[in-house]
């Protein structure tokens, strides 16, 4: 879970010339061979710098620091730096030229592959960092204000240095969103504060989140995650007790004396910057109406969706699909009108076989086997995957399941979280663990660890994410999900009930491709919240609370929606385009492997790999 991060670049210095005594063969053969090495010190480079000078990255990213050549680091929670940001361009634009200048002559396809994408890479962060103040980093329903606790809540202690690495970046803690603070004044001051609206919520967050009332009653889910875990490292390594419980101590101290003090700060800031302006923007409004906003949402759309398709392509592409889920969905009723009433509902949902999240989990996995590869890579174990309950204190500031993507060097042990709290019904629930599970996030990030380990792709890759790839893998084997649900109900003598699960499946494609629709309109052609709300009426959508609810969400969070459904009709296109190229040789075995051994990629690249 990478957010709002700029990686620290390094410039390498060039090697020395060859002696013009060589022959020219010799040139020939030098030239791939230096090349190689020039690739690979980059490489190490980049990602020794990324990983010491963000320990939170680190530790979400390897799980073993040592075994990659990092003995000797200082933790470090890197916050917003005022006043250089015209040197981080520079450095930024060095190594944009710097990777885009290495050659590929010499270096294998992985590593030709992965220096293309950290050139595109390079470029579109360079692009989007020069639209100051665009990016949100306290948006209200992705910011750090809530995001930052929930890293630290699954913060994985394998270690007593793992404990200390915590401790430490929980120290900083208030320099962190002291430093978040400023630039939220900053972005005041250029004109582009988030609205009053948007301000107040995430004022009402930093009073929720952490307050001096749950510290005391010792309930607050950082005081009772941090204990689980010191307790589990005390069983599994038998660490000394003295030294777990000054451990406890220190975190109850630190929450009290550096969190709890810095969301305070943090909330009479942003109050005072709500006061600055009466006559403000009272909601929030699409990027499109702010000067630089259009471009910046161009470069927004590459980075969230992994596609280079121009907003007018993704206009016609959602529009093309927007018809056939309507016309899917019309003739589902047509044909069976029971599936529109509520009883339908009721009835498929009272006869799903399946209760447990395990029980969903293990059937996702049996139905799924023929048609994806498996996962015992370089001889590794099927890994083990836990479902457990969100804590309590934390239920209100997590959706209803998520997964954590394990580190590089760790995929033996996951867990999927589920909100009871939101606890969808059984239907929801099975296609939510074939998103969050199998064969969405857990199943594609184990694998595609593995492959790349296997294959030693330099770790370096890792650097790079890609939500498009991921969010639309994740959305493509949702519906899949829906189809293995329609079989289930069939072997379990209830064919009516498929015509239900067809039609949820269809609705459910069709509001997010809405939502991406609308997420161009409002973000793109500066779509307002009346204009938003017609268009919600003609899909039955008619509250005038429900239209200005999404209109709101959609406009503080860009480009989230079109990350999913724009990202699942890239699989679907990349699908189409390996079934035309493969013809009677496709399997969905072979294109499903082919996606997940080329890694998270942007889809251009995917494109290009498949005609090779």
């Amino acid at each position: 879970m990478k957010k709002h991060q700029m990686l620290t670049w390094r410039q390498l210095l060039a090697g020395a010339g060859l002696l013009l005594s060589f022959a020219a063969l010799t040139l020939f053969l030098s030239g791939p061979s230096r090349n190689k090495e020039k690739y690979q010190h980059a490489a190490e480079e980049l990602f020794l710098q990324e990983m010491i000078h963000n320990t939170l990255n680190m530790h979400y990213t390897i799980a073993y620091p040592e075994n990659y050549g990092i003995d000797d680091y200082t933790p470090l929670l890197p916050g917003y730096t005022p006043g250089n940001r015209e040197s981080q361009l520079d450095e930024l634009q060095g190594q944009a030229s710097l990777w885009a200048g290495l050659s590929d002559r010499g270096l294998r396809p992985e590593d030709a592959y992965t220096r293309r994408l950290l050139a595109l890479s390079l470029d579109n962060s360079l692009a989007m960092q020069s639209h100051a103040y665009y990016d949100e980093p306290l948006s209200p329903a992705s910011g750090m204000q809530s995001q930052l606790p929930i890293l630290l809540a699954e913060y994985t202690f394998r270690t007593t240095q793992d404990v200390e690495d915590y401790l430490n970046l929980l120290a900083q803690t208030g320099d962190y969103y002291d430093s978040l603070l400023v630039y939220e004044q900053e972005k005041k001051a250029a004109g582009l504060s988030m609205s009053r609206i948007s301000l107040e919520k995430v004022r009402r967050q930093c009073r929720r989140i952490l307050t001096a009332e749950s510290l005391t009653q010792n309930s607050h889910f950082l005081q009772t995650t941090f204990q689980e875990r010191i307790n589990e490292l005390y069983i599994r390594q038998g660490i000394d007790r003295e030294t777990a419980l000054n451990a406890i101590r220190r975190n109850e101290e630190l929450l009290a004396n550096v969190l709890l003090p810095a969301y305070e700060r943090l909330d009479r800031g942003l109050e005072q910057l709500a006061a600055q302006d009466s006559a403000g923007q009272e909601q929030p409004r699409g990027l499109a109406t702010y000067p630089e906003g259009q471009e910046y949402y161009r470069q927004l759309l590459i980075a969230r969706t992994g596609s280079y398709r121009p907003p007018e392509e993704l206009y016609d592409m959602l529009k093309e699909q927007l018809l056939l889920q309507l016309n899917t969905l019309r003739q589902l009723v047509a044909q069976h009108p029971a599936c529109a009433l509520p009883s339908a509902r009721e009835q498929c949902l009272s006869a799903f076989p399946y209760e447990e999240p395990e029980q969903m989990l293990a059937d996702l996995q049996h139905r799924m086997a023929a048609d994806f590869p498996g996962l015992t890579i370089d001889g590794l174990d099927t890994p083990a995957v836990a479902v457990k309950a969100v804590s309590d204190s934390l239920a209100d500031y997590c959706a209803p399941a998520f997964y954590l993507t394990p580190p590089l060097d760790d995929t033996s042990s996951n867990v999927i979280y589920v909100n009871e709290q939101e606890m969808p019904d059984v239907l929801e629930l099975y296609a939510t663990l074939a998103h969050e599970g199998y064969p969405g996030h857990l199943y594609q990030s184990v694998y595609s660890r593995r492959y790349m380990t296997a294959q030693d792709t330099h770790p370096v890759r890792q650097l790079l994410s890609y939500g498009g790839y991921q969010e639309g893998w994740a959305l493509y084997t949702e519906f899949i999900a829906y189809d293995y649900a329609c079989d289930l109900m069939r072997e379990n003598g209830q064919p009516e009930a498929v015509w239900y699960i067809q039609a949820e499946k269809a609705n459910r494609s069709l509001l997010l491709c809405l939502y991406s629709l609308l997420d161009l309109m409002i973000h793109y052609d500066g779509a307002s919240p009346e204009q938003v709300a017609a268009i919600l009426s003609n899909f039955g959508i008619s509250d005038p609370k429900a239209a200005q609810s999404i209109y709101i969400y959609i406009a503080e969070e860009p480009a989230n929606y079109p990350q999913y459904y724009v990202g699942y009709l890239e699989v679907l296109a990349l699908q189409q385009k390996a079934r035309a190229l493969w013809g009677a040789d496709y399997s969905d075995l072979r294109f499903h492997t082919f996606f997940l051994n080329m890694g998270p990629s942007d889809f251009s690249g995917l494109e290009q790999a498949l005609d090779t």
